[in-house]
């Protein structure tokens, strides 16, 4: 075996790098663990899609007949939030098995369990097909450090994936797509005492919200991911009590299933609210994960997991979206399993917390689809 990396005091030490997205400001984080990973032996290259949002690729072994293993994880996290916490944010304080801290779920505690596995077998990954680490900056808006990796092709080979966000060491096969729309509406400004020589903005926003209760998706199911949704999550209009707005904008929260394009949902949402002159722009878009669950490789993760979790593992998707749809395109297509040790449940929550007992269950079982998937 190779050198021991606690993974409670590798999470603590993320934990103290502020990297809340905005801004994030990921590069002292990530070349943090890139020197961890040189160390061990790894080759470790920096990839930048802004200035000082690093995301890294750390590769260790590899030869022709097999395509490395694939872990990743994201580094950013989300803001604070308005309510006070209770715990030093970036401390890592303990109290039993909770560690808490700003992405402790979400999700360095995952990073710090694959990396911990990664280096203690590091000696024994140099041969066969090896390890492939992707550690990504600014998932949390839009997935940019996976997309800049898969749009570059910088990624390399990967035979499978796991993607460490928070899921209480349970494998979940997927998640639904995110795309985010922007809905704008303009009219004529004028005094409030006259709307009748202006033409209100936020009226006709009314009505296309209204219309909006109506769309229906291409597809109204998944067998496993259930049916797709569309949220209206904020709306901003006028300038004062007594004008007539001429502008107002929405934002719509959309989460699909396989088989719905997002290009052509944005044009039939165009198609929609055109008759309302409103104008439709995309403005974040994530594709949906899926692989199924009779694959060889994610029946084999199911068979590592069951003992942890005292039952073997039925097919599920998770409720969330992450960067292993890009990442997963980028690669070529591998399965891909969402596997980590966080808490769904307190991912973006005040006094956020990861169990330690569960990060150290994680490390022995992501050890174990290392070996296996390496023949080590």
């Amino acid at each position: 075996m190779g050198t021991a990396i606690d993974p409670r005091a590798l999470t603590r030490e993320l934990l103290a790098f502020n990297t809340i997205n905005p801004p994030g400001m990921e590069r002292a984080c990530a070349r943090h663990l890139g020197a961890l990973l040189e160390g061990a032996g790894f080759r470790v290259d920096y990839h930048e899609f802004a200035q000082s949002r690093t995301s890294l690729i750390a590769t260790l072994g590899g030869d022709d007949a097999r395509a490395p293993i694939c872990f990743t994880g994201h580094i950013d996290t989300v803001p604070l939030g308005a309510s006070p916490w209770t715990r030093d944010a970036f401390a890592g304080e303990t109290d039993g098995d909770r560690m808490y801290g700003r992405g402790s779920t979400d999700m360095k505690s995952g990073i710090a369990a694959f990396v911990a596995a990664a280096v203690d077998l590091a000696p024994r990954l140099a041969r066969g097909p090896g390890l492939t680490l992707v550690i990504t900056a600014g998932e949390e808006i839009g997935c940019e450090g996976a997309r800049f990796l898969a749009d570059r092709k910088l990624l390399g080979r990967a035979g499978a994936i796991v993607v460490a966000e928070p899921t209480a060491n349970y494998p979940y096969v997927g998640h639904k797509g995110l795309a985010w729309f922007e809905v704008e509406t303009r009219g004529v400004t004028a005094h409030g005492s006259m709307p009748e020589v202006g033409d209100n903005a936020i009226v006709k926003m009314a009505k296309v919200i209204g219309d909006l209760e109506h769309f229906r998706f291409p597809i109204e199911s998944h067998p496993i991911m259930g049916r797709p949704t569309l949220n209206v999550g904020t709306i901003h209009g006028g300038l004062n009590t007594n004008s007539v707005p001429d502008q107002a904008r929405i934002t719509l929260d959309t989460r699909t299933v396989p088989g719905i394009d997002h290009v052509h949902l944005c044009r039939s949402l165009e198609s929609l609210l055109a008759p309302r002159g409103a104008r439709v722009r995309k403005i974040v878009d994530t594709p949906s994960l899926f692989t199924d669950s009779a694959d060889e490789w994610v029946q084999e993760v199911f068979e590592a997991c069951a003992p942890l979790l005292g039952a073997r593992p039925a097919p599920r998707t998770i409720t969330f979206s992450t960067d292993g749809a890009d990442l997963k395109r980028g690669f070529g297509g591998p399965p891909a399993v969402i596997l980590g040790p966080g808490e769904p449940t307190l991912a973006h929550q005040t006094d956020e917390w990861c169990s330690i007992n569960r990060v150290e269950q994680s490390v022995d079982l992501f050890r174990t689809l290392m070996q296996r998937w390496c023949g080590a």
